[in-house]
């Protein structure tokens, strides 16, 4: 098929493609670093109203933005993928103004299964929070609209 697109324009266009529709990462001012094939690097800039009574960023915060890099991650192939666990350690704490990256890898996919290291940072490239992800691919769901599947496309 002449019309196919590489792992990386599939990328592209499901980060293209969820971003334009993902109201919760927006509204926390996230915004996507790079994707590629079972990666993504989303980042997002720490506000006052993301303080805890500690004057630190709510874990609840960090959490969102390891699960948003996540979703884009599993879901860079295209194939809708949800969430099925996330475990979360926070390392160190983000205050107001630190800029936080988290990059997340796939680690492993089986069957419908996946599992993705995400590691979230700070602007001295401290980490933040470790999180692992155990991901449920949709049996013959596609995220991009009108595409059929996987075939002829570089895998």
């Amino acid at each position: 098929m002449a019309d196919a697109l590489t792992a990386q324009q599939t990328a592209d266009a499901v980060g293209v493609h969820m971003f334009a529709r993902d109201r919760a990462s927006k509204a926390m001012g996230m915004r996507i670093v790079a994707m590629s094939e079972g990666a993504a690097f989303l980042e997002m800039k720490v506000r006052d109203d993301m303080l805890n009574g500690f004057d630190i960023c709510h874990g609840g915060f960090i959490t969102t933005l390891a699960d948003s890099a996540f979703a884009f991650a599993c879901n860079s192939t295209g194939d809708v993928t949800v969430a099925a666990g996330l475990t979360v350690d926070f390392l160190a704490p983000a205050r107001a103004g630190d800029v936080l990256t988290a990059r997340a890898f796939e680690v492993v996919q089986a069957g419908r299964s996946g599992f993705y290291d995400i590691t979230v940072t700070n602007q001295r490239n401290e980490q933040v929070a470790l999180v692992r992800g155990r991901a449920h691919r949709m049996k013959g769901q596609r995220v991009l609209p009108g595409d059929a599947g996987h075939e002829g496309a570089a895998r």
